[in-house]
């Protein structure tokens, strides 16, 4: 899977071959677009299907403003408003899989092709942070949009939904 929108770096080689498990966790953890694709491309029914399973999520957590293109984010055309965004981190913190996969510092995946691990580290540096107490957490860049986080923290003892746009 190659990013053909913006031409992104990927620390994973061409053919790695990854479980859905590893794949979801590099994808959330890391921001690994390359993960992304895979995943949305071996979704039942493909891509299109993945996309419009994400569209549908979101307009049943209420996202009326929210609208998918592509399943890693980097399309110009994948809007959103920080209302919407901090209704999918409440369903998010839902997830154990999710609040366990975005919230660790660092990790590793498996290349099963290879046997060779391949290390990351999650792109919120908070998470590292040992005064910080985060449930959920997903960064993200682009020009258009500048850099982004969405997380769930606790301030003074009060859950708190975090969302920054550039």
């Amino acid at each position: 899977d190659r990013d053909r929108l913006r031409g992104s770096k990927s620390r994973l080689s061409f053919g790695t071959t990854l479980t859905r498990h590893d794949t979801l966790y590099i994808a959330l953890a890391a921001s690994e677009n390359r993960a992304a694709y895979a995943l949305a491309r071996t979704y039942p029914g493909g891509n299109e299907a993945f996309i419009a399973a994400m569209n549908a999520k979101a307009a049943q957590l209420g996202m009326k403003h929210t609208s998918f293109k592509d399943p890693t984010g980097l399309h110009s055309r994948n809007v959103s408003t920080a209302r919407d965004l901090a209704k999918m981190v409440e369903a998010a913190e839902g997830y154990e899989l999710i609040r366990t996969m975005t919230t660790k510092a660092r990790g590793s995946v498996t290349d099963l092709r290879s046997g060779w691990k391949v290390e990351f580290f999650n792109t919120n540096r908070l998470v590292r942070k040992k005064d910080w107490t985060i449930g959920v957490s997903k960064t993200g860049y682009i020009a258009d949009a500048g850099n982004c986080l969405v997380m769930q923290t606790e301030i003074s003892n009060r859950p708190v939904i975090i969302v920054l746009l550039n």
